[in-house]
């Protein structure tokens, strides 16, 4: 029997929305236990540095609200560090930040920086946080982080989702192709293969597909969509479209 495939919810953007005009709604907290009787399978949550959605208090709400597992996606920085140690998540996802960007615009940089990240990492598992890394379907990156004792990859979906809105579909299908070999070949090193950003109801599918994905972390499309279907039904049709997927219907 295949494996169900797992939905995180990011609810990032919604504080983004809160915090455009100030106060405290819409309250993100209330979105996340939402989405949790919605029928996700975990939160996931960014921390950025510059604080431009989720905030420390919103982070101390989560853990006390949450039922099932928090994703805390962080920056591999002594003040995140510190955080995730206090409130020790089930899970803290390291990810490249620039204050610039608005959104994360590609993988963690691993290989480069693999002494230092395996220092990083290695006082979050010891704390009984599951360490997963945030990068490009690239075989370099996914050996340096299997190096350096991360449990799991997160595998940026953001080029193969980028060209298929735009229409490059002999691209999509190479970045796909690149999806595809990559987690096959990270699960042969032993780690748990993720993926997540850019997905959408129109090019889920083929990634939800990927036998060796357990775990979908999408946010920015589904509160859009919440819009103007409502939260609970935006993510129950998600959670249909990956499922007929993972079931090859």
């Amino acid at each position: 029997m295949t494996e169900k495939l797992r939905l995180g919810i990011n609810i990032d953007h919604v504080a983004t929305v809160r915090n455009a005009r100030g106060g405290a709604v819409p309250d993100p907290i209330r979105a996340a236990i939402m989405a949790e009787e919605a029928g996700a399978d975990g939160i996931t949550a960014h921390l950025r540095e510059d604080r431009r959605h989720i905030s420390d208090t919103d982070i101390e709400g989560l853990m006390d609200a949450l039922k099932g597992p928090l994703n805390f996606e962080m920056a591999a920085t002594a003040e995140m560090q510190k955080i995730a140690l206090r409130h020790k998540p089930h899970a803290v996802c390291i990810v490249p930040e620039k204050r610039e960007e608005r959104t994360t615009e590609g993988g963690l940089e691993v290989a480069r920086e693999e002494n230092s990240l395996a220092h990083y990492i290695a006082p979050l598992r010891d704390a009984g946080c599951r360490v997963s890394i945030f990068i490009a379907a690239d075989q370099r990156q996914i050996e340096a982080a299997h190096r350096i004792g991360a449990q799991v990859i997160e595998l940026h979906t953001g080029a193969y989702c980028d060209a298929h809105a735009e229409g490059r579909f002999d691209e999509r299908d190479e970045e796909l192709k690149k999806l595809t070999d990559m987690a096959a070949f990270a699960d042969s090193l032993g780690l748990e293969v993720h993926a997540g950003h850019g997905l959408t109801y129109d090019c889920v599918g083929p990634v939800a597909a990927l036998p060796q994905v357990v775990e979908l972390n999408i946010g920015h499309f589904l509160i859009g969509e919440a819009i103007f279907r409502g939260l609970t039904p935006a993510i129950t049709e998600m959670r249909r479209i990956m499922d007929e997927a993972r079931s090859g219907v």
